[in-house]
This record gives structure tokens, sequence and C-alpha cells, in this order.
């Protein structure tokens, strides 16, 4: 932010920030124009800051990009930084060679704050175009439970289904959600929970 106002300095304003919004993550996924109309923020330090916290989650995605994806805690590391900013539903496939090394990261269909719908051949399209070995079907729900829905345990044996005719194998389906508090999961694993 650089700078403050004449009655609150930067570190002032930046503790209002944190405290008006209740969080960082509050804070990271606030519209530009709500931050703008916060006095000392306006339109210029509003787009700064949405845009520093965009350059921190492609910096995690880049970083987590370079190991192999092989459990949820990979994908929340890959994704989960991105995919929290979010305030609508994002259904990505992320496809992986024969070493759980990332091929792609696509997203296949945007959804409104709790829904999204989509079809697998959505899913393994990206998959078939890079001749991937495997995928993992991941999405947000941004009221940050992790819980699955029942549409959410259809599409997933969808998937698995869809995956064993085309012989490219469903890995896990993430559901990311908030940070918990203590030691509660950000996210739901379908394969850890036995149900892939």
């Amino acid at each position: 932010m650089r700078t403050g106002t004449s009655e609150r300095p930067v570190l002032d304003l930046a503790e209002f920030l944190l405290a008006h919004f209740g969080s960082l993550e509050a804070l990271s996924r606030a519209p530009v124009g709500e931050l703008a109309r916060i006095k000392g923020i306006g339109q210029a330090k509003a787009i700064g800051l949405k845009a520093a916290f965009a350059l921190a989650a492609r910096l995690a995605r880049t970083e987590a990009e370079s190991r192999a994806v092989d459990t949820p805690e990979d994908v929340s590391r890959l994704l989960g930084e991105e995919m929290r900013l979010l305030d609508y539903e994002s259904v990505r496939v992320i496809c992986l060679n024969t070493k759980h090394k990332v091929l792609a990261v696509e997203e296949i269909t945007r959804g409104t704050l709790n829904e999204s719908l989509f079809h697998p051949r959505e899913a393994f399209r990206p998959a078939l175009a890079r001749q991937a070995h495997a995928v993992i079907l991941v999405h947000n729900h941004p009221s940050g439970s992790t819980m699955p829905s029942d549409a959410d345990i259809q599409v997933t044996q969808r998937m698995k289904q869809a995956g064993e005719l085309l012989q490219i194998e469903l890995l896990d389906h993430v559901i990311l959600g908030a940070p918990g508090a203590g030691d509660e999961k950000n996210f739901f694993s379908f394969k850890n929970e036995g149900l892939l």
C-alpha cells in the first residue's frame, strides 16, 4: 500500500483492513470496488492489493508444479492459494505424466457460488490432448466447507468410469475449502475418504 492517510498511517490502515475483513483470506477475496471505497485505499491501491494476492497465488502454484503431485496436500499446494481467492465454484483438471508431474492444469467449468455442472468428457478432453497418464479433479467450495455434495459424489463415480474406459486413471477428486481452525484440513480427498 506504500502510504496511509494523514489520520491513519500505513500500518494502522493495514491493521484496519485485516480487522474490517476478518482475515487475510477474506481480504484477498474482496472485490476491487469494495476495497476502493475504503478511505486511504482508492482504486490504484485496491488494484495493487489484488495484483499482490494474485502474484502470491501464482508463485505458490509455480513452486508446486515442479514436484510430483501424489497427495491431496500436493494438490492444495498447487492450487489452494489461487482457488481460495475465488468467489465462484471452479472445476479444474490436473493432467499428469507417468511420474505424476504436471502437464497442465485447466479450468473445465465455472459455476455459481455453490454449484458447477460439467460432463466427464469436458474433464478428459485436456488429458487426451496432452496424452496424460492420469488426472486429478479439483474444485473449490467458496463457502469454505469441504464436505462433498451428492452431485460431487456422483460426478466422481462417472469420472472414474470414464477414466477406466479411456485408460486414464482418476487419481483423486479434491475439494478445496477455506483454511480451517486448529488442525482441521482445508481439503477433502475422495481417495483418502474411500470414495474413489
